[in-house]
């Protein structure tokens, strides 16, 4: 990379990093709240009716799909929310415009997104200790499949605001289709709970394969093979950046 293109992929990391931190009471603090209560419902209020699950208590068996929900949904909302912005505001017509390469351009609105992704995770785990000891089996894993899902789900958030037309457009996959998926990817269950025929309908949905992946990283107990975890999540952020940059290129949606 040279150093022209370095300095703006750095400005686009920064400026996207600017952004969620300075209002970190919308951004950083709501999913601590929100992540306090689920402990409270499910952790110890029906957490302590259902018992272990794969050998540890309901609450330390969901604090792990807690946290990847909340890097998932955070990744997704900054990009998809800063993209637009700049749609809106007409200014990413000036980014295709200039020199700076499409790629760069994909990767610094990626990159912001994996940095609140992260940041807000991090946070969801400090509130975790607040009510069950975590000890993690396995960093490298917890690392790479936290950072390799926010990117995914940056990029997601990047086409999602390609196509949105108006700021109600960027709500509907989330609402629809994004939190249906997170609900039903084993973040509050193990999929060996369900009958036989939901345990296959199951594998099915990508983020299954994301949240036991990084269970395992923290636990050590997995429903899923952490190959499999780590080929679906990689396979995918590669769909995902082709498609952003065949967007960018075509100009769908973005040029007047």
């Amino acid at each position: 990379m040279s150093y022209s293109r370095y300095v703006s992929f750095k400005t686009i990391v920064r400026r996207e990093i600017v952004r969620f931190t300075r209002i970190w009471t919308q951004t950083i603090l709501p999913p601590m709240i929100t992540t306090s209560l689920y402990f409270l419902i499910f952790g110890t209020l029906i957490g302590s009716r259902i018992g272990t699950v794969g050998g540890f208590s309901y609450m330390e068996y969901i604090v792990p799909g807690l946290i990847m929900m909340s890097i998932i949904t955070n990744s997704y909302a900054n990009v998809v929310g800063s993209f637009f912005g700049s749609k809106f505001q007409r200014n990413i017509e000036e980014m295709l415009v200039s020199p700076t390469p499409n790629y760069i351009i994909v990767l610094g609105f990626a990159v912001g997104g994996v940095a609140r992704g992260l940041c807000v995770g991090v946070a969801v785990t400090l509130v975790s200790l607040c009510f069950t000891d975590l000890h993690i089996q396995h960093y490298f894993i917890v690392f790479s499949i936290g950072i390799l899902t926010a990117m995914l789900f940056s990029l997601a958030g990047l086409i999602n605001a390609v196509f949105a037309n108006s700021f109600d457009d960027i709500n509907l996959i989330p609402t629809f289709v994004l939190t249906p998926l997170t609900y039903l990817g084993g973040v509050f269950y193990s999929i060996a709970m369900l009958p036989a025929f939901w345990q296959q309908a199951s594998l099915a949905n990508p983020i299954l394969y994301m949240v036991n992946g990084f269970r395992y990283g923290v636990l050590g107990v997995s429903d899923i093979s952490l190959i499999w975890s780590y080929v679906v999540i990689m396979v995918l952020t590669t769909i995902l950046f082709v498609i952003s940059l065949f967007l960018l290129d075509k100009g769908s949606g973005l040029r007047a």
